[in-house]
């Protein structure tokens, strides 16, 4: 059975959880997102989309 979220949902429930039990800080959280955004555009985003993409295969089981 696979569910689709958004992952902007997954992302904000899992800063919501960091910020309300982890003690985070909610500028740290908007850095950490913002650090995100900026790396997604360098030379970088390529891996790390293959890398998402390979765990989001092997959690679903559909990896070869």
């Amino acid at each position: 059975m696979n569910v689709t979220l958004p992952l902007v949902f997954v992302l904000g429930v899992v800063a919501w959880l960091a910020i309300k039990f982890l003690g985070i800080r909610m500028w740290v959280a908007v850095v950490i997102a913002l650090f995100g955004f900026w790396l997604s555009h360098t030379i970088l985003a390529p891996a790390i989309e293959s890398g998402t993409r390979s765990g989001v295969d092997i959690v679903n089981g559909t990896h070869n």
